[in-house]
């Protein structure tokens, strides 16, 4: 450990926001302050660093009522900012309640309850910037962390000084031992976390355990050193993350949840750049890729052809030719099958259409509005009622109308320009086993009007 003095320490902190930019005259900062060592000494050099640069800082403390000395947290932290000066805002929430309906961890809840808390606060009061205490301790744990865990080159990278443009961590680069003489040098006063020394939790297992075991076997520079390594991965992977971006251009379509993956593309790359692709993809879909594992991964990339795949977090993903997509509502879909006299309206609830049929004698065909998405005609003593109208099924074939063969609906579809998304919301309507008509496509040639027509039956997707 190298020990820092005070001006040492406040020449450390400054010299990292000004060559990351995580702070610049005339931010608006939003302080995680927790009344622990690390949070208070981010409050007191952020306070040295306004005598030179013009910054406004507030507080926000989030009290997880997960353990008896949080009130006193909370009456430190409130004397703390009177004492300062400083706006404080104090949010006390259930987290262990919140993490029971949720299903996550405590560790998990927490973070989600107190990073909401943070950008909502953040919002409310203009702050352009939320600092946290994250020091270089825990980059040296969340990297060990991680690398138990089985973690790519992503993961390693640690924790990011800066997220989203909004989110720094300007202790990053000075040890929490170093902090704590600062504070001390300062007559600075902080709370102590005793969660902190239970080893049920694998952080502090890594903490006081693992850690000092590297540093007395092998050397104490051990910190440091998995710093560097995360620094160097992160270089790395923001470069890395530049050249998926640009090969996802002709791999990822579409917008939002609509997008969809061409896998046939994705087949031809090495399969390190395949599967940074498919995170892309995935992060795209749901914003972030908290609880998306390796297998997950490498489960979409192994996806059969008309198969589905559930993935943690409500995503369901299913194939059908060369793509990948969100199911509709992130679940399969639903069957369904109709008997129809052709006389009433059919409603069919599950897709949220309905359909009208009626018979029409016929006149010159160059007098009816053809539109395969809407309507289709049909020669009506060609049809046995009733007919059968279900959803779509694997190995659908018909022949459309002018069409040599019979062909594959997905393939009819394809060509068609039909969007994957919109084909389970399309049903088929069925004269015995044969296929007369799918909105979106032509009437089947078999039913087809010609000039022996004498009754035309017409069906309308109202």
């Amino acid at each position: 450990m190298i020990k820092y003095g005070v001006m040492d320490v406040f020449q450390a902190f400054k010299k990292a926001v000004e060559r990351k930019r995580l702070v610049r005259p005339g931010d608006k900062i939003l302080v995680a302050f927790s009344g622990g060592p690390d949070s208070t000494a981010l409050v007191d050099l952020l306070l040295e660093l306004r005598r030179e640069w013009p910054l406004e800082i507030s507080l926000a403390h989030f009290n997880h009522k997960l353990r008896r000395t949080a009130a006193r947290d909370e009456r430190f932290v409130r004397t703390a900012a009177g004492r300062w000066k400083l706006r404080l805002f104090v949010k006390g929430q259930d987290v262990k309640a919140y993490a029971r309906r949720k299903r996550l961890n405590l560790e998990e809840a927490g973070r989600e309850l107190r990073y909401d808390f943070l950008k909502m606060t953040a919002a409310k009061t203009g702050a352009n910037k939320i600092a946290t205490g994250h020091t270089m301790n825990d980059q040296a744990e969340t990297v060990l962390m991680r690398l138990l865990r089985g973690t790519g080159r992503h993961g390693l990278g640690g924790i990011s000084p800066i997220v989203d443009g909004t989110i720094i961590r300007p202790l990053l680069g000075i040890e929490r031992q170093s902090l704590e003489g600062y504070l001390r040098k300062r007559g600075l006063r902080f709370c102590r976390d005793e969660t902190n020394e239970n080893r049920r939790f694998l952080r502090n297992k890594v903490r006081l355990g693992l850690i000092p075991y590297l540093q007395k076997n092998y050397g104490a520079g051990i910190v440091r050193s998995l710093t560097r390594l995360a620094s160097i991965l992160q270089e790395e992977d923001d470069f890395l993350d530049q050249v998926t971006r640009e090969k996802c251009r002709r791999l990822v379509m579409g917008e939002g949840t609509a997008q969809l993956l061409d896998r046939r593309h994705l087949s031809s790359f090495p399969v390190a750049l395949a599967r940074r692709c498919v995170r892309h993809f995935l992060r795209e879909l749901k914003g972030d890729l908290r609880g998306i594992s390796f297998d997950d991964v490498d489960a979409v990339l192994g996806l059969a052809e008309g198969k589905d795949l559930h993935l943690k977090k409500g995503l369901f993903l299913h194939r059908e030719g060369d793509y990948i997509f969100l199911r509709d509502k992130t679940r399969p879909r639903r069957p369904y099958q109709y008997l129809w006299d052709g006389r009433d309206n059919l409603p069919i609830g599950e897709i949220g259409l309905e359909f009208q049929g009626r018979r029409i004698r016929k006149t010159k065909i160059r007098e009816y509005l053809f539109d395969d998405a809407t309507r289709c005609y049909c020669d009506a003593k060609k049809l046995k009622f009733p007919i059968f109208i279900r959803s779509r099924r694997d190995g659908d074939r018909y022949r459309p109308l002018g069409s040599p063969g019979r062909k594959k609906l997905k393939e009819i579809f394809r060509a068609k320009g039909v969007s994957v998304q919109d084909r389970d919301r399309l049903p088929v309507f069925l004269c015995g086993e044969k296929i007369v008509w799918v909105p979106g496509l032509p009437v089947a040639e078999e039913f087809k009007l010609t000039s022996q027509t004498k009754t035309v039956f017409a069906i309308t997707r109202l």
